[in-house]
């Protein structure tokens, strides 16, 4: 597979825009853990092999277990995740995969107890916004492989 075209460098306006969306979910409340693993969960559906790489090694990086990471595929049925976590889950879940169907009131009534208004809206930008990397990733053919925690972390 070939790169197709490099995003940062033709258009860097809108990419600073989105490195900005990402600085402010850096400092939200909600856990960083937590976000690399929804950005997973939602790299997993859309298929964006770049993603996957990514979020695993910065989950990895921030002492996430192999056994967590190999079973997101499953959460439903996996007893390793918190009841906080499977309502991420299934939020990011619903907003990814938004040609089902619109978002259930029932995935909102449940995610409601776990996280407060500004951590849902913050959640609900996450998963916005890994939507949008997983989209420029996929059109671009990022080539995956080569992302390593240590180096992003300096380049921040």
């Amino acid at each position: 597979m070939k790169a197709r075209i490099n995003v940062a460098a033709v258009s860097p306006g809108a990419y600073r825009a989105m490195l900005g969306l990402e600085k402010y979910l850096s400092e939200c409340s909600l856990e960083e853990g937590l976000l690399h693993l929804i950005k997973l969960r939602a790299s997993q559906l859309n298929g964006c092999a770049y993603c996957i790489d990514m979020h695993w090694k910065d989950a990895r990086a921030l002492g996430e277990t192999e056994q967590r990471l190999y079973g997101l595929n499953a959460w439903e049925e996996s007893p390793y995740y918190t009841d906080r976590e499977r309502a991420a889950f299934s939020w990011t879940e619903s907003l990814t995969n938004l040609g089902e169907g619109h978002v259930p009131d029932s995935v909102y009534e449940a995610v409601k107890p776990h996280f407060s208004e500004q951590e849902l809206a913050d959640l609900t930008l996450a998963v916005a916004a890994i939507n949008a990397w997983n989209r420029l990733a996929i059109a671009s053919r990022t080539l995956p492989g080569g992302y390593t925690p240590a180096a992003h972390a300096r380049k921040a």
